[in-house]
């Protein structure tokens, strides 16, 4: 198994001889305008991507968690070929289908592809009324012979979806979108550091790769903020949090 991060919650994926390119956002800095209702007014996304999108357009399936625009993006999808598979949540289906993409397969449960079972999870994309306003999120599980379960908890904040798929699968990577992203009002819509902390005292046994930072103008936990709150806890050895383009590997 190899992660790279490519920003945000963009990862390319290299798990049992499979090439996965999941949440893909490609725009470039400051081509969209803030999240409304954001407490800032900075264009998104903040930062570039760390090189050319071409290393990113020829994967074996695209996974997408949800529709929100810093998951599947205009650009990643006028970049990606409209033959390649494409994974997604149901009721997502039509929505990329009408981007122009022929091959489509909405998860319900769990799914078989090339030798890799893909497992849906649930979550909570905030709470109370704007939790329900965010709509219906995912996780991922992977698994596959001789290679480690791999968890991609998706946009959700610490919950009972998020604790039970830890439960039911006990994954040695844990993928979470860190970043405390909110509105003007409201509680955390993704993991805030007290969240992630939650999560990595309930499942010691995986390792955390902590994403979703420094990119969209809502996302007010910096990778700083992070690790310094988990350095403070003695927390930080469980926990990795990589950088724009940075790979991580099953020997970390």
């Amino acid at each position: 198994m190899n992660i790279q991060l490519i920003r945000h919650a963009a990862l390319w994926l290299e798990y049992a001889g499979v090439k996965l390119l999941i949440d893909p956002m490609f725009s470039n800095t400051g081509e969209n305008p803030p999240i409304p209702g954001s407490a800032n007014e900075r264009c998104n996304p903040l930062v570039p991507l760390p090189s050319g999108m071409e290393a990113w357009l020829q994967p074996d399936a695209v996974l997408v968690t949800h529709m929100h625009p810093d998951h599947w993006d205009q650009a990643a999808a006028a970049a990606l070929s409209k033959s390649v598979p494409v994974l997604c949540q149901p009721g997502d289906e039509e929505t990329i289908r009408d981007a122009g993409f022929t091959s489509v397969t909405a998860i319900d449960t769990a799914l078989a592809f090339k030798g890799v079972t893909i497992a849906r999870t649930g979550g909570q994309h905030g709470t109370g009324e704007i939790g329900q306003r965010m709509g219906h999120v995912s996780g991922f599980v992977f698994k596959a012979a001789n290679e480690p379960t791999l968890y991609v908890a998706g946009d959700t904040i610490w919950c009972g979806e998020v604790s039970r798929a830890l439960d039911a699968h006990r994954p040695a990577f844990t993928v979470v979108n860190a970043g405390g992203a909110r509105f003007a009002v409201g509680d955390p819509i993704t993991m805030d550091v007290d969240d992630v902390v939650s999560l990595v005292q309930y499942a010691p046994y995986t390792k955390v790769i902590a994403v979703h930072m420094d990119t969209i103008n809502h996302c007010l936990v910096t990778r700083a903020d992070l690790q310094k709150s988990l350095e403070v806890r003695g927390l930080l050895g469980q926990v990795a949090i990589p950088g724009d383009g940075e790979w991580i590997t099953e020997a970390l």
